[in-house]
């Protein structure tokens, strides 16, 4: 982990409000910022990664070091990536206990060939379990971006996975509020879910928002065909959303001040 600058995990309180989705599509912007990304999909349970990257049919490949055999992870668009949807059968489930899940994660960190990067960037499962803990407990990261959708029913859940990590001193580097309106022909904003409750659900906590994605079909779309919208329609106006949040993201990773013992503090 010392030729780690950053390393950052992406979370949500709750399945369904797409941090997949938002974890590649800032892993890839960072990537056409010029920085130097690797990305592990830590969502051993419902690994979606391989699909979204359309590196489904990879295989990463096991070398010799010194010290032991490790494995060079899996490379697209300039991203390096491992996932447990590289090991196993895609049509059968992973049904391990908890402590097996974790002992996977520490592989994906400590048997990886990473080499040096900017960021490494955790894909989390959903929730507060046995994976977010082992991360914690195993690296120093840098921070933790939450992704939530505008309405209560995801709030009150992201609230709680932004607190965890703040329990385990790890500084919440900023909200992302995905789905946050459709946009209707005639320019019309229309807030299905529910208006700004990322942005509140910010200020509440004192933590940066990131910003805000909108409902757009060629998002889905370009990440179920293996090319996510950054790379699939780099100029559509939810590519340059998503390259604004990668650089705040940035930007917000520089003022956070380290205090021994305590919650990291972030200059807002």
């Amino acid at each position: 982990m010392d030729k780690i600058k950053y390393s950052i995990a992406v979370a949500s309180g709750k399945g369904g409000v797409g941090k997949s989705t938002v974890t590649v599509n800032l892993a890839l912007s960072l990537v056409k910022e010029g920085r130097k990304v690797g990305l592990i999909d830590a969502d051993i349970y419902g690994p979606s990664i391989p699909l979204m990257l359309d590196t489904k049919d990879e295989k990463p490949k096991v070398v010799k070091t010194e010290t032991k055999p490790k494995i060079q992870p899996v490379s697209k668009y300039g991203l390096k990536i491992m996932s447990i949807g590289f090991l196993a059968d895609p049509n059968e489930a992973v049904i391990w206990r908890g402590p097996m899940a974790a002992s996977a994660l520490r592989q994906f960190i400590t048997d990886v060939i990473w080499d040096e990067l900017d960021y490494l960037i955790f894909d989390m499962p959903p929730g507060t379990g046995d994976i977010q803990l082992t991360l914690t407990q195993t690296i120093p990261l840098s921070g933790a971006v939450i992704v939530t959708t505008p309405q209560e029913i995801s709030l009150i859940d992201a609230r709680k996975g932004a607190k965890m990590f703040r329990k385990v001193n790890v500084p919440v580097i900023g909200i992302v509020e995905n789905m946050s309106y459709y946009l209707t022909p005639d320019g019309t904003k229309e807030h299905i879910f529910g208006e700004a409750g990322g942005r509140k659900l910010a200020d509440e906590m004192n933590i940066p928002f990131l910003g805000e994605i909108e409902i757009d079909k060629t998002i889905r779309e370009d990440c179920d065909r293996g090319k996510p919208i950054v790379i699939g329609h780099p100029e559509s106006n939810a590519a340059k959303v998503f390259r604004e949040i990668a650089l705040r993201t940035e930007e917000t990773l520089k003022n956070i001040v380290p205090s021994e013992g305590k919650n990291p503090v972030i200059e807002v």
